[in-house]
């Protein structure tokens, strides 16, 4: 074989080589990739979360009853709701970045989304003052056994509760705001818009006549230890609720 020929040869032989690598780098690149991006779909949020439930998730467990410091909430009768009102993880399509909380007042539902098609999905009670405000805001208050300070307007309707709003409804049992309290800021403006806990577990999946959005003490519980300070919260109008 002439030299000229080796050399071409060679040279082919070294092509091929490369566009071999090529082409298994760029597959594994985009299969890295797509793994990430899979794995990507629940990594947000705040860090040592509970687990997300799947098709093995136990639900007596996770709405029974709960310690949590000087109370111990009930537990939730949750076989007595529609299954859709349960903690679970949903197809969901959305164009939010994924740890966006979006509020659905008009079919009681509240969603974390943890990619553009997953949501770890709630169900809730939404009051009157649920349906009063829509837009966006960001969680600037977390609170654990929240007081609770009767609005003016209800004050209005029920003048005993004028000793409330000093120095507020204390924490427990009772208390209109449950377990956790998380409250949606406009800028420096405070919406008065909560997503709360609830001492009446039945108000799930219906509309009220008092409070913001209202949740199972467990599942306020749970969105509390997921979402950091500053998450962003989408409240729908019935318009876009009715097209999501």
């Amino acid at each position: 074989m002439d030299r000229s020929r080796s050399a071409t040869l060679k040279r082919g032989a070294r092509e091929d080589i490369g566009r071999g690598l090529s082409r298994r780098l760029f597959v594994g690149g985009g299969l890295t990739a797509l793994s990430a991006t899979l794995a990507g779909c629940y990594s947000v949020g705040l860090p040592n979360q509970p687990p997300l439930p799947d098709e093995t998730f136990d639900y007596a467990s996770a709405y029974a009853a709960r310690a949590d410091g000087d109370f111990t909430w009930p537990a939730v009768n949750y076989e007595a709701f529609d299954p859709k009102y349960w903690r679970q993880v949903a197809e969901y399509t959305s164009t939010e970045t994924p740890g966006t909380v979006v509020v659905d007042p008009y079919n009681n539902f509240l969603y974390w989304t943890l990619s553009r098609r997953k949501a770890l999905r709630y169900g809730i009670g939404v009051g009157r003052a649920g349906f009063a405000w829509n837009g966006e805001a960001l969680i600037r208050m977390k609170r654990v056994h929240p007081l609770w300070r009767p609005p003016r307007e209800m004050i209005a309707r029920r003048p005993s509760l004028e000793k409330y709003w000093e120095e507020g409804f204390p924490p427990g049992l009772k208390n209109p705001l449950g377990a956790r309290a998380m409250d949606l800021w406009e800028g420096r403006v405070d919406t008065l818009y909560r997503i709360h806990g609830t001492p009446d577990p039945a108000s799930i999946g219906r509309s009220v006549s008092s409070g913001c959005i209202r949740m199972w003490h467990q599942d306020a519980i749970d969105l509390f230890e997921r979402v950091p300070l500053r998450t962003k919260v989408v409240v729908l109008t019935e318009e876009q609720a009715v097209s999501a």
